[in-house]
Protein backbone atom coordinates (compact mmCIF):
# COMPACT_ATOMS: atom_id res chain seq x y z
CA UNK A 1 0.00 0.00 0.00
CA UNK A 2 1.27 3.58 -0.84
CA UNK A 3 0.09 6.68 0.28
CA UNK A 4 -0.14 8.76 -3.01
CA UNK A 5 -3.50 10.38 -2.79
CA UNK A 6 -3.47 13.40 -5.57
CA UNK A 7 -3.19 16.94 -3.55
CA UNK A 8 -6.13 19.03 -4.90
CA UNK A 9 -4.43 22.42 -6.93
CA UNK A 10 -4.29 25.15 -4.71
CA UNK A 11 -6.56 27.55 -6.25
CA UNK A 12 -8.74 26.86 -8.91
CA UNK A 13 -12.54 28.89 -9.89
CA UNK A 14 -13.82 25.31 -11.24
CA UNK A 15 -17.56 24.47 -10.35
CA UNK A 16 -18.07 20.88 -9.21
CA UNK A 17 -21.57 19.65 -10.60
CA UNK A 18 -21.14 16.25 -10.02
CA UNK A 19 -20.35 16.38 -6.29
CA UNK A 20 -23.28 18.72 -5.72
CA UNK A 21 -25.13 16.07 -7.21
CA UNK A 22 -24.27 13.19 -5.22
CA UNK A 23 -24.06 15.49 -2.09
CA UNK A 24 -27.52 16.59 -2.40
CA UNK A 25 -28.50 12.51 -3.10
CA UNK A 26 -26.53 11.16 0.05
CA UNK A 27 -28.48 14.03 1.81
CA UNK A 28 -31.62 12.24 1.21
CA UNK A 29 -30.40 9.42 3.41
CA UNK A 30 -30.09 8.67 7.00
CA UNK A 31 -26.24 10.37 8.47
CA UNK A 32 -23.82 7.85 8.16
CA UNK A 33 -22.31 6.13 11.11
CA UNK A 34 -18.50 7.15 10.89
CA UNK A 35 -15.50 6.86 12.73
CA UNK A 36 -13.15 9.39 12.27
CA UNK A 37 -9.61 7.98 12.89
CA UNK A 38 -7.17 10.29 14.72
CA UNK A 39 -8.94 13.82 13.60
CA UNK A 40 -5.51 15.94 15.14
CA UNK A 41 -5.57 18.57 13.05
CA UNK A 42 -7.95 21.55 11.95
CA UNK A 43 -8.32 20.10 8.19
CA UNK A 44 -9.25 16.53 9.32
CA UNK A 45 -11.54 17.39 12.28
CA UNK A 46 -13.03 20.45 10.17
CA UNK A 47 -13.78 17.64 7.34
CA UNK A 48 -15.82 15.86 9.49
CA UNK A 49 -17.56 18.24 11.56
CA UNK A 50 -18.18 20.21 7.70
CA UNK A 51 -19.97 16.36 6.49
CA UNK A 52 -22.20 16.63 9.92
CA UNK A 53 -23.34 19.85 9.37
CA UNK A 54 -24.79 18.93 5.93
CA UNK A 55 -26.38 16.07 7.87
CA UNK A 56 -24.15 13.11 5.56
CA UNK A 57 -22.52 11.70 8.74
CA UNK A 58 -22.63 11.26 12.44
CA UNK A 59 -19.07 11.02 13.44
CA UNK A 60 -17.36 9.37 16.24
CA UNK A 61 -14.07 10.84 16.46
CA UNK A 62 -11.27 8.68 18.01
CA UNK A 63 -7.50 9.94 19.41
CA UNK A 64 -6.13 11.60 21.99
CA UNK A 65 -8.55 13.35 23.20
CA UNK A 66 -6.35 16.65 24.29
CA UNK A 67 -5.42 16.88 20.40
CA UNK A 68 -8.66 16.58 19.31
CA UNK A 69 -10.03 19.34 21.76
CA UNK A 70 -6.80 21.75 20.56
CA UNK A 71 -7.80 21.18 17.11
CA UNK A 72 -11.18 22.21 17.87
CA UNK A 73 -10.08 25.61 19.78
CA UNK A 74 -8.00 25.99 16.54
CA UNK A 75 -11.24 25.93 14.35
CA UNK A 76 -13.21 27.57 16.96
CA UNK A 77 -16.21 24.99 17.13
CA UNK A 78 -17.60 23.37 20.13
CA UNK A 79 -17.65 19.54 20.85
CA UNK A 80 -20.24 19.14 22.98
CA UNK A 81 -21.99 17.57 21.15
CA UNK A 82 -19.78 15.41 19.54
CA UNK A 83 -18.47 11.77 20.70
CA UNK A 84 -15.04 11.67 21.31
CA UNK A 85 -13.60 7.88 22.30
CA UNK A 86 -10.46 8.97 24.06
CA UNK A 87 -6.93 6.94 22.49
CA UNK A 88 -2.75 7.59 23.28
CA UNK A 89 -2.02 7.75 19.62
CA UNK A 90 -3.28 6.53 16.14
CA UNK A 91 -2.66 3.21 16.16
CA UNK A 92 -4.69 2.24 19.17
CA UNK A 93 -7.53 5.09 17.44
CA UNK A 94 -7.49 2.95 14.07
CA UNK A 95 -7.70 -0.17 16.22
CA UNK A 96 -10.63 1.18 18.07
CA UNK A 97 -12.23 2.54 15.15
CA UNK A 98 -11.86 -1.29 13.38
CA UNK A 99 -13.26 -2.42 16.76
CA UNK A 100 -16.33 -0.91 16.66
CA UNK A 101 -16.88 -1.48 12.66
CA UNK A 102 -16.83 -5.51 14.09
CA UNK A 103 -19.20 -4.32 16.81
CA UNK A 104 -21.51 -2.84 14.61
CA UNK A 105 -21.40 0.71 16.25
CA UNK A 106 -20.04 2.49 12.92
CA UNK A 107 -21.00 2.29 9.22
CA UNK A 108 -17.56 3.57 7.98
CA UNK A 109 -14.27 4.76 8.82
CA UNK A 110 -12.44 8.41 7.85
CA UNK A 111 -8.94 8.62 8.11
CA UNK A 112 -8.03 11.88 9.82
CA UNK A 113 -4.27 12.84 10.20
CA UNK A 114 -2.61 9.56 10.58
CA UNK A 115 -0.60 8.01 7.64
CA UNK A 116 -3.34 6.24 5.21
CA UNK A 117 -0.54 2.58 6.51
CA UNK A 118 -1.58 3.19 9.79
CA UNK A 119 -5.14 3.06 9.36
CA UNK A 120 -5.41 0.68 6.08
CA UNK A 121 -2.61 -1.73 8.41
CA UNK A 122 -5.62 -2.34 10.67
CA UNK A 123 -8.27 -2.67 8.05
CA UNK A 124 -6.75 -5.37 6.45
CA UNK A 125 -4.69 -7.40 9.30
CA UNK A 126 -6.25 -11.22 9.31
CA UNK A 127 -7.01 -11.44 12.56
CA UNK A 128 -9.60 -8.71 13.70
CA UNK A 129 -10.08 -6.92 10.32
CA UNK A 130 -12.14 -6.10 7.93
CA UNK A 131 -11.43 -8.34 5.09
CA UNK A 132 -14.02 -9.66 2.96
CA UNK A 133 -13.39 -12.46 0.37
CA UNK A 134 -13.02 -9.27 -2.06
CA UNK A 135 -9.64 -8.05 -2.66
CA UNK A 136 -9.55 -4.47 -1.09
CA UNK A 137 -8.91 -1.41 -4.03
CA UNK A 138 -9.62 2.34 -3.75
CA UNK A 139 -11.11 4.64 -6.21
CA UNK A 140 -10.88 7.74 -7.44
CA UNK A 141 -14.30 9.52 -8.00
CA UNK A 142 -12.82 12.77 -10.53
CA UNK A 143 -15.30 15.50 -11.21
CA UNK A 144 -13.37 17.05 -13.99
CA UNK A 145 -14.76 20.00 -15.94
CA UNK A 146 -16.94 20.15 -18.82
CA UNK A 147 -17.21 15.96 -18.61
CA UNK A 148 -20.70 15.17 -18.96
CA UNK A 149 -20.61 12.91 -16.01
CA UNK A 150 -18.20 11.78 -13.13
CA UNK A 151 -15.12 9.58 -13.72
CA UNK A 152 -14.11 6.78 -11.44
CA UNK A 153 -10.67 5.89 -11.95
CA UNK A 154 -9.57 2.46 -9.94
CA UNK A 155 -6.89 1.83 -8.66
CA UNK A 156 -4.46 4.32 -7.63
CA UNK A 157 -3.80 4.39 -3.72
CA UNK A 158 -3.52 0.80 -2.89
CA UNK A 159 -2.83 -1.90 -5.25
CA UNK A 160 1.02 -1.53 -6.52
CA UNK A 161 0.71 -3.84 -9.69
CA UNK A 162 -1.87 -5.98 -9.72
CA UNK A 163 -2.07 -9.49 -10.88
CA UNK A 164 -4.97 -10.40 -13.18
CA UNK A 165 -7.30 -12.25 -10.53
CA UNK A 166 -6.62 -9.27 -8.79
CA UNK A 167 -7.83 -7.18 -11.14
CA UNK A 168 -11.05 -9.32 -11.35
CA UNK A 169 -11.85 -7.60 -7.75
CA UNK A 170 -10.56 -4.00 -8.60
CA UNK A 171 -13.40 -4.31 -11.83
CA UNK A 172 -15.76 -5.17 -9.69
CA UNK A 173 -15.20 -2.83 -6.77
CA UNK A 174 -14.95 -0.30 -9.52
CA UNK A 175 -18.33 -1.39 -10.98
CA UNK A 176 -20.31 -1.78 -7.73
CA UNK A 177 -19.56 1.43 -6.56
CA UNK A 178 -20.62 2.82 -9.83
CA UNK A 179 -23.90 1.17 -9.18
CA UNK A 180 -23.85 2.41 -5.44
CA UNK A 181 -23.64 6.27 -7.28
CA UNK A 182 -26.52 5.49 -9.31
CA UNK A 183 -24.86 5.83 -12.80
CA UNK A 184 -26.97 5.64 -15.70
CA UNK A 185 -25.26 2.90 -17.22
CA UNK A 186 -22.08 1.24 -16.36
CA UNK A 187 -19.02 1.35 -18.98
CA UNK A 188 -16.12 0.25 -18.25
CA UNK A 189 -12.51 0.93 -19.70
CA UNK A 190 -9.75 -1.08 -19.12
CA UNK A 191 -6.53 0.99 -19.92
CA UNK A 192 -3.43 0.32 -22.03
CA UNK A 193 -1.23 2.73 -24.00
CA UNK A 194 -2.87 1.15 -27.00
CA UNK A 195 -6.31 -0.43 -27.87
CA UNK A 196 -4.65 -3.85 -29.49
CA UNK A 197 -3.46 -6.74 -28.19
CA UNK A 198 0.43 -7.22 -28.05
CA UNK A 199 1.68 -10.40 -26.50
CA UNK A 200 4.62 -7.93 -25.55
CA UNK A 201 2.61 -5.70 -23.65
CA UNK A 202 0.88 -7.10 -20.60
CA UNK A 203 -1.75 -4.91 -20.17
CA UNK A 204 -3.36 -5.54 -23.06
CA UNK A 205 -3.55 -8.91 -22.37
CA UNK A 206 -4.95 -8.55 -18.84
CA UNK A 207 -7.77 -6.15 -20.35
CA UNK A 208 -8.76 -8.63 -23.16
CA UNK A 209 -9.08 -11.61 -20.58
CA UNK A 210 -11.17 -9.15 -18.07
CA UNK A 211 -12.86 -8.24 -21.13
CA UNK A 212 -13.76 -12.20 -21.49
CA UNK A 213 -13.70 -12.60 -18.51
CA UNK A 214 -17.15 -10.06 -18.08
CA UNK A 215 -18.51 -12.21 -21.22
CA UNK A 216 -18.21 -15.63 -19.13
CA UNK A 217 -20.22 -13.63 -16.22
CA UNK A 218 -17.08 -13.74 -13.92
CA UNK A 219 -17.46 -10.02 -13.72
CA UNK A 220 -21.37 -8.38 -13.71
CA UNK A 221 -23.06 -5.41 -13.75
CA UNK A 222 -20.89 -3.47 -16.30
CA UNK A 223 -19.76 -3.46 -20.27
CA UNK A 224 -16.28 -3.94 -20.65
CA UNK A 225 -14.25 -2.97 -23.66
CA UNK A 226 -10.04 -3.39 -23.71
CA UNK A 227 -7.72 -2.76 -24.09
CA UNK A 228 -8.13 0.96 -24.91
CA UNK A 229 -6.01 4.08 -24.45
CA UNK A 230 -7.03 6.69 -22.88
CA UNK A 231 -8.51 9.07 -25.62
CA UNK A 232 -10.19 6.40 -26.90
CA UNK A 233 -11.71 5.43 -23.39
CA UNK A 234 -13.58 8.79 -23.26
CA UNK A 235 -13.46 11.32 -26.65
CA UNK A 236 -16.52 9.58 -29.27
CA UNK A 237 -14.07 11.44 -32.10
CA UNK A 238 -11.13 9.58 -31.26
CA UNK A 239 -12.57 6.42 -30.65
CA UNK A 240 -14.63 7.01 -35.09
CA UNK A 241 -11.14 7.76 -36.13
CA UNK A 242 -9.92 4.25 -34.62
CA UNK A 243 -12.13 2.70 -35.90
CA UNK A 244 -13.62 1.67 -32.71
CA UNK A 245 -16.88 0.28 -32.29
CA UNK A 246 -18.56 -0.68 -28.74
CA UNK A 247 -21.12 0.38 -26.34
CA UNK A 248 -17.86 1.46 -23.92
CA UNK A 249 -15.27 3.23 -26.41
CA UNK A 250 -15.47 6.41 -26.28
CA UNK A 251 -17.91 6.92 -22.94
CA UNK A 252 -16.59 5.16 -20.76
CA UNK A 253 -16.84 6.39 -17.13
CA UNK A 254 -15.06 3.69 -15.18
CA UNK A 255 -11.46 3.86 -15.82
CA UNK A 256 -9.10 0.53 -14.90
CA UNK A 257 -5.75 1.75 -14.67
CA UNK A 258 -3.36 -1.35 -15.67
CA UNK A 259 -0.99 -0.28 -11.81
CA UNK A 260 -0.80 2.41 -9.33
CA UNK A 261 1.70 4.56 -11.41
CA UNK A 262 -0.61 4.77 -14.06
CA UNK A 263 -3.77 5.38 -12.31
CA UNK A 264 -1.44 7.83 -9.34
CA UNK A 265 -0.12 10.00 -12.66
CA UNK A 266 -3.82 9.99 -14.51
CA UNK A 267 -5.31 11.44 -11.35
CA UNK A 268 -2.81 13.88 -10.74
CA UNK A 269 -2.75 14.92 -14.23
CA UNK A 270 -6.73 15.50 -14.02
CA UNK A 271 -6.29 17.28 -10.74
CA UNK A 272 -3.58 19.65 -11.86
CA UNK A 273 -3.99 20.06 -15.26
CA UNK A 274 -7.67 20.23 -15.68
CA UNK A 275 -8.90 21.27 -12.47
CA UNK A 276 -10.24 18.08 -11.52
CA UNK A 277 -11.31 17.01 -7.95
CA UNK A 278 -10.89 13.78 -6.81
CA UNK A 279 -13.31 12.00 -3.76
CA UNK A 280 -10.69 9.09 -2.57
CA UNK A 281 -12.53 5.58 -1.49
CA UNK A 282 -11.99 2.35 -0.31
CA UNK A 283 -13.75 -0.77 -1.42
CA UNK A 284 -13.81 -4.51 -0.47
CA UNK A 285 -13.71 -4.33 3.38
CA UNK A 286 -16.30 -4.52 5.69
CA UNK A 287 -17.51 -0.93 5.42
CA UNK A 288 -16.28 1.92 3.15
CA UNK A 289 -12.89 3.50 4.36
CA UNK A 290 -13.19 7.34 3.16
CA UNK A 291 -9.54 8.83 2.31
CA UNK A 292 -8.95 12.20 2.61
CA UNK A 293 -5.67 14.29 2.06
CA UNK A 294 -4.57 17.05 3.85
CA UNK A 295 -4.73 18.88 0.60
CA UNK A 296 -8.44 17.71 -0.60
CA UNK A 297 -10.67 20.53 -1.54
CA UNK A 298 -13.61 21.22 0.87
CA UNK A 299 -15.80 20.04 -2.18
CA UNK A 300 -13.82 16.86 -2.74
CA UNK A 301 -13.85 15.83 1.73
CA UNK A 302 -17.82 16.16 1.17
CA UNK A 303 -17.69 13.85 -1.76
CA UNK A 304 -15.83 11.56 -0.44
CA UNK A 305 -18.20 11.39 2.47
CA UNK A 306 -20.99 11.47 0.03
CA UNK A 307 -19.75 8.26 -1.88
CA UNK A 308 -19.67 6.13 1.86
CA UNK A 309 -23.28 7.15 2.31
CA UNK A 310 -24.06 5.87 -0.58
CA UNK A 311 -22.16 3.08 -1.11
CA UNK A 312 -23.10 1.89 2.79
CA UNK A 313 -26.65 2.31 1.21
CA UNK A 314 -26.22 0.52 -1.21
CA UNK A 315 -25.14 -2.34 0.76
CA UNK A 316 -27.99 -2.28 2.95
CA UNK A 317 -30.30 -2.55 0.10
CA UNK A 318 -28.64 -5.65 -0.87
CA UNK A 319 -29.12 -7.17 2.17
CA UNK A 320 -32.61 -6.38 2.25
CA UNK A 321 -32.89 -7.97 -0.87
CA UNK A 322 -31.37 -10.49 -0.01
CA UNK A 323 -33.44 -11.51 3.19
CA UNK A 324 -36.28 -10.77 1.55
Amino acid sequence: MENTLPQQPAATSVQHPHYDALIAKAQTLPPLRVAVVHPCNDVSLGAALESAELGLITPVLIGPRSKIEAAAAQLGVSLSSTLIIDAPHSHAAADAAVGMVLKGEVDALMKGSLHTDELMGAVVRRENGLRTSRRISHCFVMDVPGHEQPLVISDAAINIAPTLEEKVDIVQNAIDLAHALHLPAVRVAILSSMETVNAKVPSTLDAAALCKMADRGQITGGQLDGPLAMDNAIDPEAARIKGIVSPVAGQANVLIVPDLDAGNMLAKSLSFLAGAYAAGIVLGAKVPVILTSRADSKAARLASCAVASMLAQAGRDKLIKAVG
